[in-house]
Order: structure tokens, then sequence, then C-alpha cells
């Protein structure tokens, strides 16, 4: 249940989420005659368009993904960790195992791996039900990861965890069982804070290896490089949107987590 609630609480704390419920405020408004109706009307609005702002998501989405950036080589490690929610698993009509917008999490992890920063991968993430049956999210990292020529004899799955706690809690288990300490941690970078919280909660000493990330140097430069950048920057865009709704997303988690006591 706690699983349910935290899919669906956070949404109302979204932009999108918080504008609908703004304009619903004002149809109760309206249909009670109040002078107040244009007010949640224009909080709405102006929610939504800050959030679709070049400036705000560019912000927000760097304030989480630059924090970890590596100072010079990564160092060696016992295993390497990849965690889920990189893939779209083979469900008809896909060929075969899709890539997603995080899919270079299992790219660099095999990378890691090739540059020989660790012996063993151990992928991490199951499968909530109601996305649908199948395979867990480890086991679809798994075949990709072969596919691409990583030894499978060096791979283990953590095939039953549903979000990062559980991520660090099961990878724990199997770092005492095998006697590893260190691991490279991969995941996006705008994911990167609360999953480090989370391993280091848990007594893991993991480094952090981000990858995917959404926002480089270049981007922020573009942001008023000219005048007509400026305007494009200030008009409303869906995947600004989209990306502050990510960044705010992984906000609201950390401070669940923390008052959940897991980081």
């Amino acid at each position: 249940m706690f699983l349910f609630f935290s899919k669906l609480l956070p949404l109302f704390f979204y932009p999108l989420g918080l504008a609908c419920l703004l304009l619903l405020v004002a149809l109760l408004v309206w249909w009670k005659r109040s002078r107040w109706t244009p007010l949640p009307v224009f909080l709405g609005l102006a929610v939504l368009l800050l959030a679709s702002n070049g400036w705000v998501s560019s912000s927000l989405a760097r304030s989480l993904e630059w924090q970890h950036i590596p100072e010079g080589e990564l160092p060696s490690a016992e295993a390497i960790v990849v965690l889920g929610g990189s893939l779209k698993p083979a469900w008809f009509p896909r060929p075969m195992v899709d890539v997603a917008e995080g899919g270079d999490r299992v790219f660099y992890a095999a990378q890691l791996y090739r540059e020989n920063k660790a012996p063993l991968i151990i992928t991490a993430g199951g499968r909530i039900d109601w996305q649908g049956s199948g395979g867990s999210e480890a086991a679809d990292i798994t075949k990709l990861l072969t596919f691409i020529g990583v030894n499978p004899s060096d791979i283990t799955q953590e095939s039953n965890s549903l979000n990062t706690h559980q991520n660090a809690v099961n990878v724990r288990q199997i770092l005492e069982r095998r006697n590893l300490d260190r691991v490279l941690l991969v995941t996006s970078a705008i994911h990167m804070p609360r999953s480090l919280l989370v391993f280091q909660s848990q007594g893991i000493e993991a480094v952090p290896a981000p990858t995917d990330f959404l926002i480089a140097e270049p981007d922020l430069e573009q942001l008023d490089r000219t005048p007509q950048a400026t305007l494009l920057n200030l008009l409303p865009s869906v995947d600004r949107l989209a990306l502050t709704t990510r960044a705010i997303k992984e906000y609201v988690g950390i401070v669940v987590y923390w008052l959940r006591g897991w980081i």
C-alpha cells in the first residue's frame, strides 16, 4: 500500500497535478459565484509557465545532476551496481528489450566492466505488478549486458526490489554474502543524490558513477546566447515541463525517504 501511495500522492506536488488541482478549486469557487475565481486560474497558469521555463527546468535538474560529478578517473571497486528504470520490457509488439532514455546506465556499466573497474555487475530492480507481468528489470538489464558482450557469469541479479530503498537493502545482502565492500553505483545523474544517500545509509561504500546527464554546459550557455534563444526559453515547452517534474520528483523522494528514516 505504501508503494501505491508513494506513486499517487506526489503527483499532486508536480506542476501538472498542482495546476489541475488549482483548476478544480477555480471550478468550485466559480460554482459558489465568488469573485476569487480568477485567482486559482492565475496560480495554475503561473505554475505551468514557471515549470516549463528553460531557466527553471535547467537549474533544478543541474542542482541534482552536478552534485556528484567524478573528479578524475573513477577508482576500482569490487562490484558495479546498476539500478533499474532504464529499459522497456519486450512486450508486444517490441521485438526485444528497448532502451529508454536512462539506458545509458546499462552501457556505462558495461564500459566500466570492460575497463576492469570491477569484476562483477549487480543488476538491481524488480517490476511493479500493476505495470505488467513478465521478468524483472534486473533480468532485462542482464539480457542487454550479455548482448553487448558482458560475460553472464560476471552478472548477479537482484530482482525483488520495487524502489531505491529496497535496491540498497537487497544489494547490501548480496555484498555481505560475497564479502564485498566497495561498489561503483551507476544510475542517472538526476537520480544519484537520492540513490547515494540510500546506499550509504545501508553502510555500503558506494562510489557515485552518474550517467545519463540531461543538462550539459552548452545547454546552460544557450539559454540566453541570443535574443531568439531567450524568447524560446521563456515560452512553455512540454520537454522542459517534464524535466522540471523529474527534478521535483527527486526532491520529493528525498524528503519522503528522510521522513521514513531511509536516509
